[in-house]
């Protein structure tokens, strides 16, 4: 599965994948009231990017990570938080607790769920009341916006799965999905942007965190790198800048749902 091959690199994931805007935390913790006391479950924590700063309030947070390799980096990253755990289990598959919890947050890894199952469970995860957040990110238009048109370039010569022309959206143009959470209540959205600037080298490590980057074929995956590897160097001095879109969706339990 390529939800599979996150674990493949779990220590260059965790050195090149952008931490969230510190804006962002603190609506979160904001919503849902954290502090000490307060019960937090994460899907697919990865190696704690989130993690981390949910786990400063002092909330007791369990973190639920597919990935062995992913969850080792996860916790040595909370080594200074003993209320924060990580296990490693699916979370479709993995027992819930008896005591719900507070809150429940997902951040980009939601989409890897079954649709079917996946707002159910945490439903029946929560309390009544409690805070469901997901968080999302977008590569989005912005930055050094050149370089993104004459990388598609690359893309089309050496994977052949991407579409011909393809243009990365004004932030504008991406809409909000609420549709699972339509009979939750509270049902809020926040947006943030931020742009980070990268060498060839750290740019290249970015894109060997992707799923589908690391699905290709190892001579078209190669082909691929080095093409934008030489467009960084000899169009744009090195460095180019990459514009992310990170929104945050809240919605509280309502108490007919999660109702056995």
């Amino acid at each position: 599965m390529l939800r599979d091959t996150f674990n493949e690199a779990a220590e260059l994931y965790d050195r090149a994948r952008p931490r969230y805007p510190r804006a962002l935390v603190t609506e979160l913790a904001g919503q849902a009231g954290l502090g000490p006391g307060t019960r937090v479950l994460e899907i697919g924590p990865g190696t704690g990017q989130l993690t981390v700063p949910l786990a400063e309030s002092g909330c007791d947070l369990t973190a639920v990570e597919l990935g062995p390799a992913l969850a080792k980096v996860a916790r040595d990253n909370l080594r200074a938080f003993p209320r924060a755990h990580v296990e490693v289990a699916d979370f479709e598959l993995w027992p819930l607790p008896a005591e719900p919890f507070d809150l429940v947050v997902s951040a980009t890894a939601f989409h890897w769920l079954d649709p079917a199952l996946r707002a159910a469970k945490v439903g029946h995860a929560l309390r009544p009341g409690g805070t469901f957040a997901l968080v999302t990110t977008e590569h989005v238009k912005g930055g050094t916006v050149d370089f993104f048109a004459r990388a598609q370039e690359c893309y089309e010569r050496w994977d052949p799965a991407t579409p011909p022309g393809l243009r990365l959206q004004d932030e504008s143009e991406i809409s909000t999905d609420t549709g699972e959470l339509a009979e939750w209540d509270d049902l809020r959205s926040c947006r943030w942007t931020q742009e980070i600037t990268y060498s060839t080298q750290e740019y290249t490590d970015v894109l060997l965190t992707y799923s589908g980057h690391r699905a290709l074929e190892a001579s078209a995956r190669e082909g691929l790198l080095g093409c934008i590897r030489g467009l960084i160097d000899t169009r744009h001095g090195g460095r180019v800048t990459k514009c992310y879109l990170h929104e945050l969706i809240t919605a509280r339990r309502p108490p007919e749902v999660g109702a056995d």
